[in-house]
């Protein structure tokens, strides 16, 4: 209506229960799919709620006070009617929490998750950028050459979308398990009246990265403040609470039920869920709202720090020089509309090594994180998964990095190669990832075939691959086979060092100002989980599979 969908805020279910992640926008998802659709008009009424303001005031909207009764009943689904009131006692209860007014009613739709699954996955991509995501999610080692990463991905999203505010319609749309009976969990609705508060104070039409480290590092701000609110929200709607029995949440139902189909994506994109409130709550105690307000001009500048608080403002990423030095039989892949390279910062080190525990059976030899229910999991003194930051992306084999920069490459018969360089904070800390690395390829079949090179013989990630430091810089290079090496960066060749990188203050990619099939704009929004019992669930669901096969 007023910009680009620069940023789209997503709440995600996973089992039974809701946990937000970055998302990109279903195609057709801002167009009427059936459901029940919330307007402006018809304006909730209830003749036993205290009297209305004078004026609007925080606490109170649309005639319904944060704290009083509403008549609903969402057992066989939402009247208009109520899902107004509904909507209305929950934008008063976001702003007493959060300290901010409205400054208007919000629409909300609610669809089933057939209704979101056929409006989704009908975007085109040129052949440039699906080699690119290809590669970039296969140097990682989260996707495989035999699947197309975007498919992965869009499976990701049509399992576990619990709702999304679109920046671009000033809406909301929540996704409901219940196919015959289209009803609320409030604590996803809050989650998303809480991005259209940000978009109406702050503007997030302002946030956009088109780097993954830079989406979760908006992500962190964005879905971290939306998170940390929302863990109020629950607290408020619990056993003691001033809200306790009166919030809303659906019925069982029988769908939904797996957890995401690739749990490395799911990881990559969930670290500012799970670091940002915790990044906000630091904010909050050292300057209160307003500092958390402050943070909207000075976003964080990488996932590290908001993975590591005590880092903002100190610590900016280190922007990584990398030359071509390919041979005539290959080229660069540079998809339109888009940076040519990509960056995945240390959420995406830590997903690539966190992977492992749950893609499969594991090898004896894996031992990149010696003990993942300390190291991976965030467990309180009781034992249990932390439901404020559950999950620990900051491991000794992601801490130190502090700058990366992949490049990626394909011949003429259409294989792909990719140079993926990283900067750490120390010499150490390079070689302590390096070897995290060859451990890494070690899991996944490779066999060591002189000092740097190593080679996966078959299965979905066979390559060659060349590993090598130079200081506090490792420098990775990929080839379809241990001749090609060379090809696709020439300090391969036998006798030739590493190239030292220039290194420099990161520079901030500028928003994009057209939208194309292949604009792509990393999902930014992300932060602690909205359904927090459920979300617990699941993760002490996967410590349990951690502890099955330490046995």
């Amino acid at each position: 209506m007023r910009r680009l969908p620069t940023v789209l805020a997503v709440t995600l279910v996973v089992l039974a229960g809701f946990a937000p992640l970055a998302a990109a926008a279903p195609a057709g998802a801002d167009a009427a799919v059936s459901g029940v659709a919330a307007t402006e008009q018809s304006e909730p009424t209830n003749e036993s709620a205290p009297p209305d303001p004078e004026t609007d005031r925080i606490g109170w909207e649309n005639g319904y006070w944060h704290n009083e009764s509403i008549d609903v009943n969402q057992s066989d689904g939402l009247t208009q009617a109520e899902l107004n009131a509904t909507v209305a006692r929950a934008m008063a209860r976001v702003e007493v929490i959060r300290g901010l007014e409205f400054n208007e009613t919000v629409p909300v739709e609610i669809i089933s998750r057939s209704a979101f699954a056929n409006s989704s996955g009908n975007r085109s991509y040129s052949e440039a950028f699906r080699s690119f995501d290809n590669t970039k999610f296969e140097a990682l080692f989260l996707i495989g050459e035999d699947e197309g990463s975007l498919d992965v991905q869009e499976s990701n999203r049509g399992a576990t979308v619990g709702g999304y505010y679109s920046p671009a319609a000033d809406s909301i749309v929540l996704v409901t398990d219940n196919e015959t009976t289209l009803q609320v969990d409030e604590l996803t609705l809050g989650h998303e009246l809480i991005h259209a508060l940000q978009d109406q104070k702050f503007d997030l039409g302002n946030f956009s990265s088109q780097t993954r480290d830079g989406a979760n590092a908006n992500s962190g701000l964005i879905e971290g403040d939306a998170n940390y609110v929302q863990y109020r929200y629950q607290q408020r709607c619990g056993e003691g609470g001033s809200w306790n029995g009166s919030c809303l949440s659906p019925e069982a139902s029988g769908g939904g039920g797996g957890g995401p189909p690739n749990m490395g994506v799911y990881f990559l994109n969930y670290q500012p869920y799970s670091d940002g409130p915790a990044f906000i709550a630091e904010q909050k105690r050292e300057g209160g709202w307003d500092a958390v307000n402050e943070l909207y001009d000075a976003p964080p500048q990488s996932a590290e720090q908001v993975i590591h608080p005590e880092r903002y403002g100190t610590d900016p990423p280190t922007h990584v020089e990398l030359a071509d030095e390919h041979g005539e039989n290959w080229e660069r892949i540079r998809p339109e509309s888009r940076l040519d390279y990509a960056e995945v910062g240390q959420a995406g080190v830590a997903s690539m090594f966190v992977y492992p525990w749950y893609a499969g059976d594991r090898p004896r030899g894996y031992s990149v994180i010696q003990n993942p229910n300390q190291q991976w999991l965030n467990l309180t003194d009781s034992g249990e998964v932390s439901r404020f930051d559950p999950l620990n992306y900051g491991f000794d084999a992601a801490a130190g990095w502090d700058g990366d920069r992949m490049h990626f490459y394909q011949n003429d018969a259409g294989e792909g190669g990719y140079v993926w360089r990283l900067v750490w904070d120390s010499d150490a800390e390079a070689i302590e990832f390096r070897d995290a690395y060859e451990e890494l390829l070690t899991y996944w079949g490779a066999e060591q075939v002189s000092e740097d090179t190593y080679r996966i013989a078959d299965g979905s990630f066979a390559d060659a691959f060349h590993v090598t430091v130079a200081g506090d810089t490792v420098t990775i290079v990929n080839a379809p086979s241990v001749g090609e090496l060379s090809e696709v960066h020439g300090s391969v060749d036998a006798g030739a060092e590493t190239p030292t990188p220039t290194v420099g203050p990161t520079a901030t990619a500028a928003p994009s100002t057209e939208t194309t099939a292949d604009t792509v704009t990393e999902p930014s929004v992300t932060a602690e989980s909205p359904g927090f019992s459920a979300v617990t669930a699941l993760l002490a669901l996967l410590g349990a599979a951690l502890l099955f096969r330490r046995r």
